[in-house]
């Protein structure tokens, strides 16, 4: 499977996933951001979905400006769509869903440290997902969440990829270093960025990575 992640900038509409899933019609699914799209953009990622034949995962705000995980198949169709762990609460499970042949696991942003209890399953997941809303806002964050992330592959034999925004910073602290990342089945690094929000093309099969040099968000 070829996985376009992309780390956009913070928008109100819809321009870099638009130019990149035009851009690249052969990829099968794209991975974006917790918090990317509008509650009003739902619809027109679905007609895009349909249209180009890819799945999207990423989350969306809805007219709460609440985050909510998000999974579309490529023929248009909502696979999931549910509520963040609110702040207040205790982490949610992570979510899985099944699609064409194929199990995803869903964890959104901190959700990922649930990850290795929330996934524990007899059933084969192929891949897991990990949207994240705004960059690592430590040194120390970016080494926790690419760790986790790490465990959580090698205890499910599962590749698991997650993305951040390009931009933002947690709670505006002043600091953000934006993520992108692709661990194997064996835990070994498929794609570890820091600090570096050009789009990657990530071939699940052969464990190769493509630099899209002109990519939207480093303009």
């Amino acid at each position: 499977m070829r996985i376009l992640i992309g780390q956009p900038k913070m928008e109100q509409h819809l321009e870099q996933f638009i130019q990149e899933i035009e851009a690249n019609p052969t990829v099968d699914l794209i991975l974006y951001p917790e918090g990317y799209c509008q509650v009003t953009h739902l619809d027109e990622v679905k007609e895009l979905a349909k249209r180009f034949q890819t799945a999207v995962v990423m989350g969306y705000r809805n007219e709460q400006n609440v985050d909510r995980a998000l999974i579309i198949n490529k023929r248009g169709e909502t696979l999931l769509d549910r509520a963040k762990t609110p702040e207040t609460m205790p982490l949610f499970m992570p979510s899985t869903v099944k699609d064409d042949g194929h199990r995803y696991g869903y964890v959104l942003c901190r959700e990922i440290f649930m990850g290795l209890d929330g996934l524990q399953s007899e059933e084969n997941i192929q891949l897991i997902f990990n949207p994240i809303g705004v960059g690592m806002f430590s040194e120390e964050q970016y080494a926790d969440w690419s760790g986790e992330a790490k465990k959580i592959a090698m205890q499910q034999r599962s590749i698991i990829l997650g993305t951040s925004h390009a931009d933002g910073s947690y709670r505006n602290c002043g600091f953000s270093i934006p993520i992108a990342y692709c661990f194997d089945e064996t835990g070994e690094v498929v794609l570890l960025s820091k600090n570096d929000t050009r789009t990657r093309i990530v071939d699940t099969e052969l464990k190769t990575v493509v630099v899209l040099e002109d990519s939207v968000s480093c303009r």
